[in-house]
């Protein structure tokens, strides 16, 4: 596993920090090892009561794909497609 800096907002209280990082570590391993899209989907929920707009969404997904390679809006797609299935993102 890589060392990021991950994108946070230093607004947030720890518990928000904690619910972001969990949603890069869903999304690292979509990419790295594969997760079940149910996990993944989780995730996102958790990140949507701390990330509420789609606009500060969407720049946190490219500022951490930006930094990765791993597209949250592209594994967010693929779990929401197969929603029973292992989600397991091609870099």
């Amino acid at each position: 596993m890589k060392e990021y800096q991950y994108p946070l907002n230093l607004d947030w209280t720890t518990d928000e920090m904690v619910i972001v990082m969990n949603m890069w570590d869903a999304l690292e391993q979509s990419y790295e090892k594969g997760i079940s899209a149910e996990s993944f989907m989780k995730a996102h929920q958790a990140f949507k009561t701390v990330v509420r707009s789609i606009g500060e969404e969407r720049r946190l997904g490219r500022e951490f794909e930006e930094l990765t390679g791993y597209s949250l809006y592209r594994a967010l797609q693929e779990a929401k497609a197969n929603p029973t299935k292992k989600l397991k993102m091609k870099g």
